[in-house]
């Protein structure tokens, strides 16, 4: 069998028990579920930073971990959206609370008690998974984390009605490959955090959402808000009929700009026009 590393938790030594008769591997597990407790943790393909990450797991996000070596990495499987590989073990716990809320901000800030006086004990970015055990006026506490604003939190089930006036809210938040937060998001991090903010589970990576979201479009069609423009290794989404929202190398940031001057600047740049444009139903 032929896989997809980044999807499929196996390697020559281990693999996950479910796999077993489908790839080889010297022993096959079950895996242990744990939850992301730092604010993000990033993934990596290999088990050293001395390389770029793939990704960010975000906090409450749960991992099914099957191996933590003597070097404190944990090697694993996002549950989320099945993304696979290394993480810093410390930022994991087995035995975290089930999260019953998640952060409907941007960003929302943590303090050590319901004043938003005192001095922050960090943040939580959009999508974190908190367990909200009681409210303290416009506080909710979330143990073993502190107080977060209650009115930055929603239930499980609720739903963003417009994915890009989530993304939107990202609006000159810096580049940063593998990000998923408003701290630094890259291109199909930015759409896969305002999908998923609406419900709509999308792949992490660009090549993987060019063929699962959406139907392609014509390309003399016209455009319209929502829209998902694809290059190879890019994505960005129409806010209108022209205009183009999109993390990206070239400005280090998340900026709107006509789609014709993207395209222009890409084309010149790499050579690839764009390679398709796909519509979400």
């Amino acid at each position: 069998m032929t896989y997809d590393r980044r999807l499929t938790p196996a390697r020559p030594d281990l693999a996950a028990e479910h796999l077993r008769g489908k790839v080889e591997a010297q022993a096959y597990l079950r895996g242990c579920e744990m939850r992301v407790v730092h604010e993000v943790l990033p993934l990596f393909p290999q088990a050293t930073r001395e390389g770029p990450i793939d990704t960010h797991a975000l906090f409450g996000e749960s991992v099914v971990v099957y191996e933590i070596d003597d070097e404190g990495w944990a090697w694993g499987q996002l549950v989320g959206d099945g993304y696979v590989g290394y993480l810093p073990a410390d930022g994991l716990r087995e035995s975290a609370a089930a999260p019953n809320r998640k952060v409907s901000a941007p960003r929302t800030l943590v303090y050590p008690g319901p004043s938003m006086k005192l001095p922050t004990w960090g943040a939580l970015p959009l999508g974190a998974l908190v367990a909200v055990t009681r409210e303290a006026g416009d506080f909710a506490e979330v143990p073993g984390l502190g107080f977060v604003w209650r009115a930055h939190l929603a239930g499980l089930e609720e739903r963003a009605a417009d994915f890009v006036a989530v993304a939107e809210q990202f609006l000159h938040a810096p580049y940063l490959w593998g990000g998923k937060t408003l701290c630094g998001l890259d291109c199909s991090g930015l759409i896969q955090i305002s999908l998923g903010a609406c419900g709509i589970a999308a792949p992490r990576d660009t090549d993987m959402m060019e063929k699962a979201l959406g139907v392609p479009l014509d390309p003399a069609a016209p455009l319209r808000r929502g829209d998902l423009v694809f290059w190879k290794g890019h994505i960005g989404v129409m806010q209108d009929a022209q205009t183009l929202l999109h993390a990206n190398g070239h400005h280090m940031l998340v900026v709107s700009e006509p789609l014709s001057v993207a395209r222009e600047r890409i084309v010149g740049k790499t050579g690839a026009d764009v390679s398709s444009i796909r519509r979400l139903l």
